[in-house]
């Protein structure tokens, strides 16, 4: 049975939270709001036969992408970090992982068999790829029929673990999408909720604001540390120009003339939330529950990525002009608060919250009916880009390779 908790709106009538949700119960003791079989390359020259077993064995999803060769020191470690995450992540049933070579396929495939899933590598050296194929195809299919009898469990809210993103926002999401998501945060951080908001670059301009919201002076610091390791990198880079990436043209048509705007726009995706740490690009939170800074790019698929390799169930992602990302593992809730974009781009808006700019909604409402769509998507609900079939998955790389 659902047990709930009451909050208060508006008119004085109370909003039920419910206390728990259906999920898929791991191994580990993680809970999935998804159940998907993946197919992960190891490197760039694995995709062909990644996306074969995928095309093979109906239910799987292979995860293309671009790089895990020749790659070096953090560069590498992120890699790895990346992959084993992303396989780690309670969304994820079972794993294929091929490689070109045996060492790095085997490095994979020890990491995520730490959570108890099923998970099994190949390697296509001295085998070919229609060899790995054929073998991947076989084991692929066990999985995903074993996958396919495993069943909701109602799981405690506090297994919901939400990280959030803005992408192509404009004057509306500082004003309300935003400031919507910092209002469910804000209500659900009491469940034991984990929570994560990142995008290091865009919060330039609002550094010094943002590392006041560290929980304790240690996080403030690593925040500061992380925010200044990013811009003496731009500098070094021998730039002050980010015209048209930060802000971006969609920015910028939008009404956010300067990224100081765009910052303190950002910022209000975490309510009155203290973050209690600093995480590196895909690092699994360790500190318990509660509202997590993870330094990563502002770049929308790079950014959903390394949260869903942290180990992120669910995301929340407001826009304004309208941004279309979704994941292949961590469903994309998108809300907007912008009338033309619902209007135009409704296909894309799991949750229209732009009544709050007519005054026909006020804040807490807005919040309260993202907690609804939340846990209907967590309960099951497709969202707009997983029925859309946007599934970007995109690696974040440090440097060149070797």
């Amino acid at each position: 049975m659902f047990t709930f908790t009451m909050l208060k709106q508006r008119s004085g009538k109370e909003m039920e939270i419910p206390k728990s949700f259906l999920g898929f119960k791991r191994e580990n003791g993680r809970a999935g709001t998804r159940n998907h079989v993946i197919i992960l390359p190891v490197d760039d020259i694995s995709n062909a036969c990644a996306e074969a077993v995928a095309n093979n064995i109906k239910g799987t999803i292979a995860l293309p992408h671009s790089y895990g060769r020749l790659q070096f020191g953090a560069d590498l470690e992120l890699h790895f970090r990346t992959m084993i995450g992303t396989g780690c992540n309670p969304n994820v049933a079972a794993v294929i992982v091929i490689g070109i070579e045996p060492k790095w396929t085997k490095k994979i495939v020890d990491g995520i068999a730490k959570t108890g899933k099923p998970v099994e590598g190949f390697h296509i050296e001295r085998t070919g790829d229609i060899g790995t194929t054929m073998k991947a195809s076989k084991k692929a299919q066990e999985f995903v029929m074993w996958a396919s009898e495993k069943l909701r469990e109602e799981c405690p809210l506090s297994d919901l673990w939400i990280s959030v993103k803005c992408g192509e926002s404009d004057t509306t999401s500082g004003l309300a999408s935003n400031p919507t998501v910092g209002n469910l945060m804000d209500k659900l951080e009491p469940f034991g909720v984990h929570l994560c908001f990142g995008e290091t670059s865009e919060l330039t301009g609002a550094e010094k604001v943002c590392a006041a919201r560290g929980a304790t002076k240690e996080a403030s610091e690593k925040f500061m540390k992380t925010w200044n390791d990013y811009n003496e990198f731009i500098l070094k880079e021998a730039t002050d120009d980010l015209s048209e990436s930060q802000p971006t043209a969609g920015n910028i048509a939008g009404g956010l003339t300067t990224i100081e705007e765009k910052a303190f726009g950002n910022f209000q995706k975490i309510g009155n939330c203290k973050f209690i740490d600093v995480l590196e690009p895909a690092e699994e939170p360790k500190k318990g529950k509660g509202l997590y800074f993870m330094d990563t790019s502002s770049a929308a698929a790079e950014c959903v990525t390394l949260q869903a390799a942290a180990g992120f169930n669910i995301h929340l992602f407001p826009t304004g002009q309208g941004n279309i990302v979704g994941n292949p593992i961590e469903p994309v809730i998108k809300l907007t608060a912008n009338p033309l974009t619902v209007k135009s781009m409704g296909e894309h808006i799991d949750c229209d919250v732009s009544k709050i700019l007519s005054r026909e909604m006020n804040l807490s409402e807005a919040g309260d009916e993202l907690i609804k769509t939340t846990l209907r998507v967590a309960n099951g609900r497709l969202t707009c880009a997983e029925a859309l079939g946007h599934k970007e998955f995109v690696m974040t790389k440090l440097y060149r390779s070797a």
